[in-house]
Parts: structure tokens; sequence; C-alpha cells
């Protein structure tokens, strides 16, 4: 794995944003406890599987995949993380998940102010958590490619403001290890998302929601 860097790459996916308000940093994190900012190279580890959880993190930019190795050798992908959103919950002090940037990015780290009681102040962060892997899912649990790709996308769409425009920063591969589909099947079901007018494809790496009606019926 490729060590993090503190060279930014000549490109990378979305700028920083404001965090919302339900992904504000609770100010049990003291401004002693944020450790400056770290830039890591598309493909480099965060943390491990196993590694010791001593902090939480926040992305300024770019993107991450958490991601486990199964017992076959898969990879099983279980959330996307952008940029304002915070990841690194673990129920115990052991992180049980893979962490890797997608593309360049910033990480914001913040460890623990001393004899801070994390609670209250972290439990709508960690409900948040929650709730995604529930609708994860819930999405794994669609019959059908399309229904998945469709719910994928406005889940895309929504986290990056709901104007239609998505940008992906994640392959093929990405999508379909997130969705349980072969690269195959993603590609197949995005042609034919744009064949049906339903998305325009203006590049790899980017779409624009064209009826939004048809896409959320898809994904019910």
């Amino acid at each position: 794995m490729l060590a993090h860097s503190t060279v930014h790459s000549a490109t990378h996916f979305h700028p920083a944003v404001p965090p919302r308000d339900d992904e504000r940093m609770p100010s049990v994190f003291s401004p002693t406890q944020m450790q400056p900012l770290s830039f890591y190279l598309a493909g480099a580890e965060i943390y491990a599987d196993g590694g010791r959880a001593e902090a939480i993190y926040q992305v300024e930019f770019g993107a991450i995949r958490i991601y486990r190795l199964l017992s076959d050798g898969r990879r099983q992908i279980s959330a996307f993380h952008l940029a304002g959103e915070i990841f690194g919950f673990e129920a115990d002090h052991a992180h049980h998940f893979f962490a890797e940037a997608i593309t360049s990015t910033s990480l914001r780290r913040f460890r623990l102010s001393p004899g801070a009681d994390i609670s209250r102040d972290l439990l709508p962060l960690a409900l948040r958590s929650l709730m995604r892997a529930q609708d994860h899912l819930l999405v794994l649990g669609r019959h059908t490619a399309i229904e998945r790709v469709a719910a994928f996308l406005i889940d895309m769409a929504e986290r990056q403001g709901g104007s239609g425009h998505v940008d992906l920063p994640m392959s093929r591969m990405d999508i379909g290890d997130y969705l349980g589909l072969t690269i195959e099947t993603v590609s197949r079901v995005f042609s034919r998302l744009k064949a049906g007018k339903v998305i325009k494809l203006t590049n790899s790496r980017s779409v624009e929601i064209l009826k939004w009606d048809a896409l959320r019926q898809m994904g019910e």
C-alpha cells in the first residue's frame, strides 16, 4: 500500500466543502486535538483491518472507500465517504475494516480530548453512520441490478447537494463491489440508463441526472 503523502496530486475529486450541521465535528474534540491536514495519494491506506482505532477522520477533499476482504479473497465495500463527511467510528479500540483514498485526498484527523465524555456529543454522528449502513443493506436487498444502481446514484446525488450533477470518484469496479454486482453488470446498467435518457454520462466519472422521477421509481 502507498503511504500517505504531504504533496498534492495534480488532480483531486470534489473541493473542500463546509460540513453539514449533522456532519459537524462536535466540541468534544478540542482545537489542540485537531491534527494538521494529511494528504493521501490515490490508493493509499488510511488504516487497516485490525489496526488500533485512535482517531476519527473528516474528509476535506477527495473520497474514501471502506472495505473488508472476504475469506475467498473478494472485496466488499461497505461505504464511500465524500468531502465534509466523517468516518472511523468503531465499537472498540480496533478497526474492523480497511480505509483507502480513492483519489488524491485530504483528511483532518481528530483525537479525543483527555477525559472527554464522548457519548452525547458523538451519538448523532454515530447514528448517522449506522443509518447509512442500514440504507446500504436495503440497497443490497434489492432484486435487480438497475434498482441497486438507481438507488446508489440517488444517494450520491443527494450527498452532493441534489443538483443532479453527480461526481463519481470511484471506478465501476468499486461501484460493483459496493452493490454486490460485477463490473460488467454495472457498465450495462449505466448504458441502459443512458439509452433511456434517464442519465447523461458526461465522462466515466461524472453523471447528469435527467429524469429524477424515473430514477427514483427504479430505486424504490
